[in-house]
């Protein structure tokens, strides 16, 4: 595990960056996160062990350095608070990710089961495979898309109950919602 002290740091030359942070100064926030984003990145790999969700979780770190950085009491401190912020983000994304597929494997196990009426052969045939085709087409939605559309979709939850759970704003949520709609309409046009 790669923890603050296992990266040198110049902390005479971060903390007026801190302190211009703390103002508000989003030019000096952007030269901290040009400065740090490689060891935050290693922070979240590190966590997660999957570099295709290291981009959206480093995102949420820089939000939340940019949102939570007044309430830092020393900033000669900021070193271990950066750090806990994306240690603790990464595993939440971890766990909500893991939410996430177990939700997909509960929607593929209810889709598969068989129907509590007996209708006829051909008709249970098609539904099974417009089944199919729509599980295979959610499993393939890029997970961005894929975890709100399961949560939604199997899970019953709202938006806001999905923006809390996955760390995210109500109109991220809408607007991932509906490109994953879009997506599934595109993937099953002419299909289902």
């Amino acid at each position: 595990m790669i923890g603050p002290e296992a990266i040198r740091f110049d902390d005479e030359v971060e903390r007026p960056v801190i302190e211009a942070i703390q103002r508000g100064d989003a030019h000096a926030m952007n030269e901290f996160v040009h400065r740090n984003a490689r060891w935050v990145r290693s922070v979240i790999f590190g966590v997660l062990g999957r570099i295709r969700d290291v981009d959206d979780v480093t995102q949420r770190v820089w939000l939340k350095v940019w949102r939570e950085a007044p309430r830092l009491e020393d900033p000669s401190r900021w070193r271990p608070w950066v750090y806990r912020i994306a240690r603790n983000t990464a595993t939440d994304a971890g766990r909500a990710l893991k939410r996430g597929r177990e939700a997909l494997e509960q929607v593929a196990d209810r889709a598969l089961r068989a129907p509590a009426s007996n209708p006829p052969p051909d008709v249970e045939a098609a539904a099974r495979e417009q089944q199919a085709l729509m599980l295979e087409a959610i499993a393939s939605l890029p997970e961005l898309y894929r975890e709100p559309f399961v949560l939604k979709h199997a899970e019953g939850m709202s938006y806001r109950q999905i923006g809390d759970l996955l760390g995210l704003p109500t109109d991220t949520v809408e607007t991932r919602l509906v490109r994953a709609r879009r997506l599934l309409r595109e993937k099953l046009a002419g299909k289902v």
